[in-house]
């Protein structure tokens, strides 16, 4: 069975993990980790400590939070949706800080940066090596 990193727990909340499957469980914000339990397997679980996040990445649609993403030191990053993502997010900001809370970009910031990066790569096809 996992042991939970936590001491303290500030919140636990229904939620749904998107690495991989989507998988249900609970998520709980504490005073060392954000930590995800599958609700079917115990022995499913992600523990992410506070030292090993380098961001958190809201998707905001207007002023709606459907998911979030936790980015970690290593390169990876774990997707989260809670019953209540506000909260969840609030209760995050107490540990890893308000700087490291960003606004994901939309589907059109995307898109215009693609879009504007054409123009660059089609140059670079055609430029010769001296």
């Amino acid at each position: 069975m996992a042991q939970s990193q936590n001491t303290k727990v500030d919140l636990t909340i229904k939620a749904t993990s998107f690495s991989g499957f989507c998988t249900y469980g609970d998520v709980m914000v504490g005073d060392k980790a954000l930590e995800f339990y599958n609700e079917r397997n115990v022995e499913d679980y992600i523990q992410i400590p506070w030292e090993e996040v380098d961001y958190i990445a809201a998707e905001v649609i207007g002023k709606n939070i459907p998911r979030f993403a936790v980015f970690v030191k290593q390169g990876g990053h774990f997707d989260f949706s809670t019953r209540d993502n506000k909260k969840t997010l609030r209760a995050v900001r107490e540990y890893v800080g308000e700087d490291k809370l960003v606004r994901s970009k939309s589907f059109f910031e995307v898109l215009k940066a693609g879009v504007t990066s054409i123009p660059g790569a089609v140059a670079g096809l055609f430029k010769k090596d001296a």
